[in-house]
């Protein structure tokens, strides 16, 4: 079982104000290859126990939060997106600077979230699960932001640790693509693989 957050891992307030700055570049540093751009709308940010110990630190202090039930509760809010080591857990992002072109856009891709694949080398392509904990599209449009998780079979895990390539799409006619992964970024979601 991959690490999880506790609250014996985070900062006080007090400290986390001293250690801030430098947490916060080597967090940039790291999610880096985790951060795949699927075309100019669409981005994936694949999540791990940095990326949530950061979001958790954050949001503890934009909201001053030191009473231990709060950072809990916090905690409990977070935990389920770290990866369990056989899946890859990621934020997607549907991104339109402009605020009435999103809305519109949004409101011709009920289900895309649906729609988002991983394929390993020559397997079959296999669809993410979308907002395990949350319903986030309506019938008429969906949500900018969702979660989902890739859970990988033993032939995906395998393919990934002997390097097999590895590349995510969207089947959805708005927002059709598919990327093949960089070395970097397959050897930065390898390590969130049991075993590595």
């Amino acid at each position: 079982m991959m690490r999880k957050l506790s609250r014996d891992c985070l900062w006080s307030l007090e400290e986390y104000a001293t250690e801030r700055a430098t947490f916060r570049q080597a967090v940039i540093a790291h999610k880096k290859p985790r951060r795949i751009a699927l075309g100019p709308h669409a981005t994936l940010l694949f999540e791990d126990f940095l990326t949530m110990k950061y979001q958790v630190q954050e949001m503890l202090r934009a909201e001053r939060i030191f009473e231990p039930a709060a950072i809990e509760e916090e905690i409990e809010t977070y935990n389920p997106l770290i990866p369990d080591g056989r899946n890859w857990k990621a934020t997607f992002l549907i991104e339109y600077e402009d605020v009435q072109e999103r809305a519109a856009a949004l409101a011709r891709m009920p289900g895309v979230e649906y729609r988002v694949w991983l394929q390993v080398g020559d397997l079959p392509r296999s669809f993410a699960f979308a907002n395990d904990d949350m319903e986030r599209t309506e019938r008429d449009k969906t949500a900018a932001v969702h979660f989902l998780r890739f859970e990988l079979s033993e032939a995906e895990l395998a393919g990934v640790r002997d390097g097999a390539a590895v590349t995510i799409g969207i089947d959805h006619d708005e927002l059709r693509c598919r990327v093949t992964l960089s070395a970097e970024s397959v050897a930065a979601l390898t390590r969130d693989l049991e075993g590595q």
